[in-house]
């Protein structure tokens, strides 16, 4: 899938041919931009590096900051001051902003450091992007796990040169800029610089080498040169006092001469980034090329542990991409904690457990496990060092916690790794800290109530139990696995029999339709409070807009009474939002999952798409790609519970690399998209399951255990064009049932 990838999806304002069908029908109410950046970035590596312009949220491109609508341009063309390292992936309103380190290459003066100039020629794949500047000179960067390379052409000048700007951080939006506390440079002479630079409370230090033979080297602060100074400290820096400063490499270059530019990173100091970029460099004269290669590699083994056949090439790139887009974060600095002395992983860009709990974890977990145990590694040692789980989980002392987003969301990860046996973990320390979390903020008036405020707490609460007394019982303590048991049937309490939907509440980004159709541990009982499969099954029906008109998407500044007006459709929000993400496959539950068919197959049709503005909202760190991922393959994790739901895939064949082998989804009687005579897709017919098998054996139900795809096995699906009774009487588990069951819809 290499060659497929298209780092640009997702990068501008969402442009997605006018949908028809039943996704007409879904409202958007989130910002209509992926806000992923096109620069070079490492499988869950710990620098990316990318043109800067300022722009939200990434630093790349040319918007400002929105939550809501179609977003507003800052500039009016594609423009850079340099490049940073650093970047967010695809997040909304995080509050923290990176893009440190600014890299200019110049032909002009020092005074005119800041300047913006626009790019031409782009060109990104993975672990690799390229432009060009007015000018003349051309840039290309790739980054390592723990390096970032720059390679730049210049014209001929009497005076070229490369500057770094150490002050550099944030974003030219209000508010978001990043001011360091303290810092240091130190030019060590021939070719070679480090410095570290406080910012949030994280000591971050660069080792520089560049790489320009006869080339002058000088530190300068406020844009003025230091005439023999090898070294600039700043005890203390306000807002009030801070002015840039940095270091630059000059001299005379002909044209067509290039300077290579290394920079490698740490979180411990200087002479570990100076290690680290020499481990990853070693001899080579210049890298450039060696770690771009080894980069790409990474990427060609990563992207290769999912292979689909067949698909037009339009959908062929976007699965690409959004396998691409889910294996960027979180970052892992292994050995870089500030936080803790300890060697071990360390996982920052975590944003936010409830973007990517349902969907990114679960996709590393299969794909990628050595990652996912040491990304709950490194959440159970947050845990220990700060108090509890966090909810998001920067590179910034003081995790943005987003405690209103949600609850008790890593407890859901824990649970799955713990029932497929992942990694090394200590599982009772574990469990102390689960039990411990559940305490914390929300959890001490749940305990002591039963119900809490905002409402989703109530089910984020409840289903932490459930996790947490999976893994109790699975370690013998029958005594705490009972009473968690015992508070995580309190979901109930969440619900309004009278209309079977979630009390009347707070809610964050949503409503409360949006949140009713969570896939709870016991989806029997749900079900039952509104009064069975039938209106259960209508309910949804109205939610997804089965039989409605079009709307209207909100466009540019969408006035209060254009968003209040989409809010009350309460409709499916089409993956433009997260907290209904996973509301198609409650379907599955009142035993239609032809229904479910239907949705996800409008959804993978209409919502996302090639070019820039193919994202239909914030990517959200790969969870709204991994989705798309999963929907796919026709598959659906459920967190938590170890299970996958079983649906029509888009491809006839797929495979997973998985820990036990592969996993293969192999279809008979899939149809391919029509192509037009013009080459252009086609609207794709909709497909449901007829029967199935696993591994030879026929699967009656509509799920099948994590257990069963990490062990890897063959999955077969008879596809047709019509709805089939396969899974309309035998329902996925229930806290309440563990044998399944139930009656038809």
């Amino acid at each position: 899938m290499l060659d497929e990838v298209d780092p640009f999806i997702g990068t501008a304002a969402t442009c997605l041919p006018l949908a028809s069908g039943l996704a007409a029908t879904w409202w958007w109410p989130k910002p209509q931009v992926g806000n992923t950046h096109p620069g070079a970035t490492s499988p869950f590596g710990m620098v990316s590096a990318c043109a800067y312009s300022g722009a939200y949220p990434t630093g790349y491109g040319r918007y400002n900051k929105n939550i809501q609508g179609v977003p507003e341009e800052m500039f009016e063309t594609l423009q850079t001051s340099g490049f940073t390292h650093f970047q967010q992936s695809g997040t909304g309103a995080i509050r923290k902003y990176y893009n440190y380190v600014r890299v200019t290459p110049m032909v002009q003066p020092l005074d005119d450091l800041g300047e913006a100039w626009p790019l031409h020629d782009e060109v990104a794949s993975a672990g690799y992007y390229a432009a060009s500047l007015d000018t003349g000179v051309r840039c290309e960067i790739t980054v390592g796990e723990k390096v970032a390379i720059h390679r730049y052409t210049f014209p001929e000048s009497r005076s070229a040169r490369v500057v770094l700007d150490l002050s550099c951080g944030g974003l030219a939006i209000e508010h978001g800029r990043t001011v360091p506390l303290r810092a240091y440079v130190e030019s060590l002479g021939h070719g070679q610089a480090h410095g570290t630079v406080v910012l949030e409370g994280v000591p971050l230090s660069v080792h520089v080498e560049v790489h320009s033979p006869g080339w002058r080297q000088m530190l300068w602060h406020d844009r003025r040169l230091i005439e023999g100074g090898t070294r600039l400290d700043f005890d203390s820096i306000r807002q009030t006092t801070l002015r840039p400063f940095g270091l630059l490499f000059m001299g005379p270059a002909r044209a067509g001469q290039t300077v290579e530019v290394r920079l490698g990173f740490s979180m411990r100091g200087c002479e570990q980034a100076r290690e680290n970029l020499h481990r990853e460099c070693g001899d080579a004269e210049p890298a450039f090329d060696l770690i771009r290669t080894r980069t790409e590699t990474r990427w060609a083994d990563h992207l290769d542990r999912v292979r689909v056949d067949g698909g037009t090439p339009a959908r062929r790139q976007v699965m690409a991409t959004a396998l691409y887009h889910s294996l960027i974060k979180p970052c892992f600095g292994e050995n870089e904690s500030p936080f803790w002395p300890a060697s071990g992983p360390f996982a920052f860009d975590v944003c936010t457990m409830w973007d990517i709990y349902k969907t990114q974890i679960p996709l590393l977990m299969a794909i990628a496990p050595d990652r996912a145990a040491g990304l709950l590694e490194s959440l159970i040692r947050v845990c220990e060092e700060e108090g509890n789980f966090p909810i998001g989980y920067r590179m910034a002392r003081g995790a943005d916690r987003f405690f209103r987003q949600g609850s008790a969301l890593a407890h859901t990860a824990l649970a799955d790794a713990h029932a497929l046996g992942l990694g090394g973990l200590d599982w009772s320390w574990a469990l102390v800290h689960m039990e411990d979390d559940l305490r914390r903020l929300y959890g001490e008036d749940f305990i002591e109530h039963g119900l809490v405020h905002p409402i989703t707490h109530t089910l984020d609460l409840a289903y932490g139990h459930h996790c947490t007394a999976q893994v109790a019982r699975a370690l013998g303590d029958k005594r705490l696995a009972d009473e968690m048991e015992a508070r995580s049937r309190l979901w109930v309490n969440a619900f309004d029999p009278a209309t079977g939907l979630l009390r009347d509440s707070e809610f964050y980004e949503g409503g409360k339709w949006n949140y009713s159709f969570r896939l709870i541990h016991d989806m029997r009982a749900r079900i039952a409070l509104a009064g069975g499969d039938h209106a259960f099954v209508a309910m949804l029906d109205a939610f997804f807009g089965f039989g409605a008109g079009a709307v209207t998407q909100p466009g540019r500044s969408p006035s209060a009474e254009e968003m209040t007006a989409g809010y009350t459709l309460n409709r499916f929000e089409g993956l433009n939002n997260e907290p209904d993400m996973e509301a198609p496959w409650a379907y599955h539950y009142a035993g239609r999952p032809d229904r479910t068919a239907d949705v996800v197959h409008a959804a993978l049709t209409w919502q996302y798409g090639t070019g820039a503005g193919g994202l239909p909202g914030n990517d959200d760190s790969g969870g709204l790609s991994s989705w798309y991922v999963w929907a796919s393959l026709g598959l659906f994790p459920i967190a938590g519970q170890s299970l996958f739901l079983v649906n029509a895939p888009a491809f006839a064949h797929a495979a997973l690399s998985v820990e036990g082998g592969e996993f293969v989804i192999e279809t008979t009687g899939h149809r391919e998209a029509p192509v037009g005579a013009d080459g252009i897709e086609q609207t794709p017919p909709a497909q449901y399951v007829q029967s199935a098998a696993l591994n030879g054996r026929p699967l009656e139900t509509t799920h099948i255990s994590a257990t069963d795809v990490h062990r890897g096995g063959v999955l077969h699906l008879e596809l047709g064009p019509e709805p089939a009774p396969w899974g309309r009487s035998v329902r996925p588990p229930s806290l309440s049932d563990a044998r399944t069951g139930g009656g038809t819809a």
